[in-house]
């Protein structure tokens, strides 16, 4: 089935043309470049996996409860508009939301992709270079597994949100070379990193748990690169030019901060547009998801550098101000002993499988003879 067929509404059009801007840059300086990025190229090549095989597609997903959502975590819940609907309805409702998140995941790392190819492209140095070549990579398997996903599994699509798609958007028309990284490895990535690890941690499903388990230890790589690429160039900039990226910062946090309320989702339910952001707004669980959100991005932009006055002032608006001390190290080695701990757990299954296999062979050729 085309996957233009899955989707809830149609999207504005096949393809999305965003003008490129600024210059490609060639660099001829072969030298081994700085050691903390080459050994992250070298765990990029390493890292390579191919998302066919190491998971487990043949486990069953119910489309109508694909990651085991609590009637509380529904923004409907406990309105006029829950008190009408049926078990199916309700059913429809969870299908309908885990549709609008993965599609998100999904069209955020096609945007992840293009960025990082972007960045392969401009940005002036060769050790960077070598690596956004393997994010590249990464990011189109994370594609093809959230896609994978959606068709096989859930059935259904979203349109990308208008607010991630005016980040996107933002972030590639920008001629600077820095702001792909900015945007998307920083920001977008920072938030999806948070969505992923919440559901990660909260879903009994085995299924989705791989999913975002091996996406997130790639994507802990990501951000380190961002990070260590961004700080050392914002130490060169003046004080008017930290200013504008900070300003970017801020645009794109409150551009994602009300990406994530699913209204969508609501109006395909026949709810007017005005009411289904009050009911958003006025979800308790809404409030706790944007702060955790936050929580990747806010101690990344203070470490990259980026912590002027105005900036501070409106994380302290948003209220996440105090996640600038979180130990992002701390969360990304979480991350990959996360994923590592699932692969030696399925291993060491599929281990006990065919020693029982081999065993029971052994014991049916005594049995004949």
């Amino acid at each position: 089935m085309s996957t233009h067929d899955l989707y809830v509404n149609a999207p504005a059009g096949p393809v999305w043309q965003v003008p490129a801007t600024g210059a490609a840059r060639f660099s001829w300086d072969y030298d081994d470049g700085r050691e903390r990025l080459l050994a992250l190229y070298r765990k990029g090549k390493d890292k390579q996996w191919d998302g066919a095989t190491r998971i487990d597609w043949d486990l069953e997903v119910d489309p109508y409860d694909p990651l085991g959502t609590p009637d509380e975590v529904l923004n409907l819940y406990g309105t006029r508009h829950w008190a009408k609907m049926t078990e199916k309805d309700k059913g429809d409702l969870r299908r309908h939301y885990s549709s609008w998140q993965f599609s998100q995941f999904l069209h955020g790392e096609q945007g992840a992709m293009i960025c990082a190819a972007r960045i392969v492209e401009s940005v002036p140095d060769l050790d960077a270079k070598f690596y956004s070549a393997t994010q590249t990579m990464d990011e189109a398997r994370h594609a093809e597994i959230y896609g994978r996903f959606l068709h096989e599994k859930i059935g259904m699509l979203y349109p990308i949100n208008d607010d991630l798609q005016g980040l996107l958007d933002d972030t590639l028309r920008d001629s600077r070379w820095d702001m792909p990284y900015l945007g998307m490895q920083v920001l977008i990535e920072g938030l999806a990193l948070a969505a992923f690890g919440m559901i990660r941690d909260t879903t009994d499903k085995p299924l989705p748990k791989q999913i975002l388990a091996y996406v997130m230890q790639d994507e802990a790589r990501h951000v380190a690169f961002g990070r260590m690429a961004l700080r050392d160039y914002y130490r060169q900039l003046s004080d008017a030019e930290l200013r504008e990226r900070e300003e970017f910062v801020i645009e794109g946090c409150h551009l994602m901060r009300d990406r994530l309320r699913g209204v969508e989702v609501l109006e395909n339910f026949g709810i007017p547009r005005k009411e289904a952001e009050e009911l958003s707004e006025q979800s308790e669980f809404l409030h706790l998801f944007r702060k955790l959100l936050f929580s990747r991005i806010v101690p990344c932009v203070k470490d990259i550098g980026l912590w002027g006055e105005r900036l501070q002032k409106a994380y302290l608006d948003m209220g996440v101000f105090d996640l600038g001390d979180s130990n992002l190290d701390l969360l990304m080695a979480q991350d990959e002993e996360i994923a590592e701990r699932l692969d030696a757990q399925r291993f060491a299954a599929e281990e006990r499988a065919r020693v029982t296999e081999v065993a029971d062979a052994i014991a049916q050729g005594a049995a004949e003879e």
